[in-house]
């Protein structure tokens, strides 16, 4: 988004330019299965695209379905959706039932902002659940590619560099070989993202390494242990819950990651 911004400096001149804005507006998923309506199980702020990416994701890392029971994704047809509305709504179609209830799992009024990715949980229970998939059993990156992945995620957030406003999430092999990279004003959306990316392309959403432009929190280690990841590398700082998840799920864990360092927690 294009906007006229005024920049406003210590000596006291003014600058008037043009600037751009990350997007930001609400999604809701919806969810259906044979025999059963769509209804509603979560809204987010997100950046508008990959949209389909974010509900499948979304859907495996909550474990409310394995990837191969993902039959279908699509916007929302309904005629009383208002135009603002039309992209704002995905329906995902399962081919069974879901593994848990939406319904007892997920109050139909839940929501989230851009910036929190457990809100809509039940209790703190709920919360501190996590049912990891089989733990990586392959290669990990070592310390020397570690360091550099940060930037190489870096080198392709596009629309950061055109906003500053944006999180990025990219799944890369040991060797440092990149498989996808999704960028999202909400960093825990940007990882829904990337595993769905993964689900909807019929590959494995576990892979060596999954890097965060920010900090570590619990919920980018609960999607990330969810999925399968082997390593979670942050360039800031992780959280004493985050650490401790990331121990019980076998998952190495790196904050405050740079070309000149990488801190290991776990």
């Amino acid at each position: 988004m294009r906007t006229r911004v005024e920049e406003l400096f210590a000596d006291g001149t003014e600058r008037r330019h043009e600037d751009r804005l990350a997007t930001e507006e609400p999604l809701e998923i919806r969810l259906a299965w044979p025999g059963a309506p769509a209804r509603r199980v979560w809204v987010t702020m997100r950046t508008p695209g990959n949209d389909f990416e974010l509900a499948a994701g979304w859907l495996v890392h909550e474990g409310l379905a394995p990837a191969d029971a993902i039959a279908g994704v699509a916007y929302c047809t309904d005629v009383d959706l208002a135009p603002e509305q039309e992209f704002n709504v995905v329906t995902v179609t399962l081919s069974a039932p879901p593994v848990n209830d939406p319904g007892h799992r997920h109050d139909a009024q839940s929501a989230g902002s851009s910036a929190c990715g457990v809100c809509g949980k039940d209790s703190v229970a709920a919360a501190l659940s996590v049912t990891p998939a089989q733990r990586w059993a392959g290669a990990l990156p070592a310390p020397d590619v570690v360091r550099r992945l940060p930037e190489a995620l870096r080198e392709r957030q596009a629309v950061f560099a055109r906003t500053g406003g944006v999180h990025a999430a990219g799944l890369f092999d040991a060797d440092g070989t990149l498989l996808v990279v999704r960028e999202d004003v909400g960093r825990h959306n940007a990882v829904d993202k990337v595993t769905g990316a993964r689900v909807l392309a019929a590959e494995s959403p576990a892979a060596a390494c999954l890097v965060v432009s920010g900090r570590a929190g619990f919920e980018l280690v609960q999607k990330a242990a969810t999925a399968g990841v082997g390593a979670l590398v942050s360039v800031g700082a992780p959280t004493s819950l985050s650490a401790r998840l990331a121990s019980e799920s076998g998952m190495a864990l790196y904050g405050f990651t740079s070309a000149s360092r990488c801190v290991r927690y776990s």
